[in-house]
């Protein structure tokens, strides 16, 4: 004979199953503890400056870069003409230091900016006079981009005396009429900016750009200390990098924040239609260089 339970028992049991498989079910529902994540790499200086000299061991043309310590990284910005087999071997050679890498791109294809027609010219080439200087004994020069100087000796403004380029990207010209130096730099809206001295970049400062192509264009400072490879042209260090756009013929034009002198402009990508990266040559190196200061 099957003998059958009392209800009241068989009520309580069925509670406490049903409250055990709730506790059941609520133990499931606890989200398991997260996977510890592995702490992102830091890289000491020694290691950045290692990864900075494998880029450059990389030689890919249509690269720049330069070390950022305050994201502790080396970034690296890649022209249009960089393929992704080219990338890949900049991480290649960066070895264990690969993550220390950022690569950015840019449009166009880097290149010194340099154009046939007016201006400061040589035969049939023009660039942009940056900044007009002076010797201790008074005699009156002309500082411009150093790839622009290279290509000629004898120039609508004077005659080349100095010039550094691939490395750096410096020239100095003596004016020919030492009465059409002016210490100012052309705003091209008529008006024009009294330059009292000169100084060091840097990051995030505002500055704007003179140039005989484009005339006057503005933006920030972005990088410092950037290595650009300009492909068969060679390559440039030391350089201001910034987001201001210039075109062929602004080589060796001005740029300066307010009344002081930044860098002469080396070269660069895009233009400014759609905006580029353009790099410069510090304007203090080549003061110091020459011996000469701002008019």
């Amino acid at each position: 004979m099957r003998l059958s339970r009392p209800h009241s028992l068989t009520r309580r049991a069925r509670l406490i199953a049903g409250a055990t498989g709730l506790a059941a079910a609520a133990a499931l529902a606890v989200p398991a503890a997260a996977s510890a994540q592995p702490a992102p790499k830091t890289f000491s200086a020694t290691e950045l400056n290692q990864t900075a000299t494998s880029v450059r061991t990389a030689d890919v043309g249509g690269t720049a870069w330069y070390v950022d310590g305050a994201s502790g990284k080396v970034v690296v910005t890649a022209d249009s003409t960089v393929s992704k087999a080219e990338i890949a071997k900049l991480k290649s050679e960066a070895g264990a230091n690969a993550d220390a890498l950022v690569v950015k791109r840019t449009p166009g294809k880097f290149s010194k900016l340099i154009a046939g027609g007016e201006a400061i010219t040589t035969g049939g080439a023009r660039c942009s006079l940056g900044f007009n200087v002076q010797d201790g004994a008074g005699t009156k020069f002309a500082l411009t981009a150093g790839h622009c100087t290279n290509i000629g000796s004898s120039w609508s403004i004077g005659t080349t005396t100095g010039s550094s380029f691939p490395g750096d990207d410096y020239g100095i010209i003596r004016h020919s009429d030492p009465g059409a130096a002016d210490g100012r730099v052309s705003l091209y809206n008529g008006s024009y900016q009294e330059i009292d001295g000169a100084a060091d970049a840097t990051v995030g400062q505002s500055v704007q750009r003179s140039g005989s192509t484009t005339g006057l264009h503005g933006g920030s400072v972005t990088g410092l200390n950037a290595t650009v490879n300009y492909g068969a042209d060679g390559i440039v260090s030391g350089l201001i990098q910034t987001n201001v756009c210039a075109e062929p013929g602004d080589s060796g034009g001005a740029l300066f924040s307010g009344s002081t002198a930044l860098g002469l402009t080396s070269g660069g990508s895009g233009n400014c239609s759609s905006g580029g990266t353009t790099f410069y040559q510090p304007v203090t190196e080549a003061l110091s260089v020459y011996g000469v200061s701002i008019i």
